[in-house]
């Protein structure tokens, strides 16, 4: 994290920090035991992601299947509904100023005193509706801005870390933050931005085997789930740039995920240019590769469900993305190296033993424990 200009702290500021300190530390911990304020049957495959009702196919779901529906709502409209979520909420959480003002938001302390290397409050599409276990699965958004989710979700982990800290049971308490949000899946209760969390598969058919990649998340870099393993790609489901023309041409989970495939692991640069104009998808030779592979049949990506966290309130829709060695190689280099977020591990077997020692041996992101665990269960169905 990018620390403070040099100036003297107030008392107010220096315990936030130490708190956010003990969060980055901790974080995976952290929600490991948040997970055990919620039922059982309410966890995605034995991990700590949860998931409401409708929220997970009894079988994989073909991305092309799902439909989604965006309102016209302004994406500069509120993040949540009147009443719902205020900054009022998260006062207490917030430090003081030598001036005497407080913090109105938790992206605003964090941008002042514990900003990652890139921290933009972007446009987003949040999710307010999802249905995915039903025969016609859909998503509906409305906009929203990327801080909408660190306002609530790190507001409400700095919450649980601070108790945690002082030695209290960090449940859910009425007084608190969490106790707003005592089903962190209720989309009407909070601003929700989506992650698409993409596990990618490189399968190599004549040798019937498969590999997967995790990726290291730098806690400088990244404003989300830093110090933790997820796979990659991993993107916020946004437009690609400002400008108004982008909010319907970029309104695909494919668009995000190819751009994101670009970024994360074929090293592209993130600035599109399209605050000029569109990307042109078509023409853009990555793209074009790319979704040609996936027309001929040689990549297949499946969604396995939908989940949240239960320490920062992340959603995260959980892929996966089986792509042939032939393509693989062509498009990406195998070797470990970093990213702008962090670094990308060596591969590793798809294999139920190595899955296994990563979820359970690791500090593996819920969203990416849970993909993990899925795509094992569901393994028939992908490889085909």
């Amino acid at each position: 994290m990018n620390q403070p200009s040099a100036r003297t702290l107030t008392p107010s500021e220096h315990d936030w920090l130490t708190v956010r300190s003990y969060l980055t530390e901790h974080r995976y911990d952290l929600a490991v035991d948040a997970a055990e304020d919620y039922p059982p049957d309410r966890r995605v495959a034995g991990t700590p992601l949860l998931a409401a009702p409708g929220w997970q196919p009894p079988v994989p779901v073909r991305l092309e299947d799902i439909s989604l529906e965006l309102s016209d709502a302004d994406p500069k409209s509120p993040a949540a509904p009147a009443g719902v979520f205020g900054p009022e909420i998260t006062a207490p959480l917030l430090p003081w100023r030598a001036d005497g003002t407080r913090y109105l938001r938790y992206s605003e302390a964090m941008g002042e005193l514990a900003a990652p290397l890139v921290f933009e409050n972007r446009a987003t599409y949040r999710l307010t509706e999802a249905d995915l276990g039903g025969k016609a699965p859909r998503l509906v958004f409305a906009g929203g801005r990327y801080f909408d989710g660190i306002d609530v979700g790190e507001a409400a982990a700095h919450e649980y870390a601070a108790a945690r800290l002082s030695q209290l049971k960090p449940g859910p308490h009425p007084a608190g933050l969490r106790g707003c949000f005592t089903d962190p899946c209720d989309l009407r209760r909070r601003p929700a931005n989506l992650a698409i969390s993409t596990l990618t598969l490189r399968l190599d058919r004549r040798a019937g085997r498969a590999s997967f990649l995790l990726h290291w998340r730098d806690p400088a870099k990244v404003g989300h789930a830093g110090g933790l393993y997820q796979v990659i790609p991993v993107g916020v489901f946004q437009p690609s740039g400002e400008a108004p023309w982008n909010r319907q041409h970029d309104f695909s989970l494919w668009r995000c995920m190819i751009r994101e495939f670009a970024e994360e692991l074929g090293g592209l640069p993130e600035d599109y240019d399209s605050d000029r104009e569109p990307v042109d998808y078509d023409s853009w030779p990555f793209a074009r590769q790319l979704t040609g592979a996936r027309d001929g049949g040689q990549v297949r990506v499946w969604c396995l469900g939908l989940g949240t966290d239960p320490l920062t309130y992340a959603t995260d829709l959980l892929t996966v993305a089986v792509i042939d060695s032939d393509v693989f190689d062509a498009l990406f280099a195998q070797n470990p190296r970093r990213n702008a977020e962090g670094t990308i591990l060596a591969a590793r077997e798809f294999a139920a033993d190595v899955i296994d020692r990563s979820v359970t041996g690791e500090p593996v992101q819920a969203a990416g424990a849970a993909l993990l665990r899925l795509a094992w269960r569901h393994r028939g169905t992908l490889g085909g």
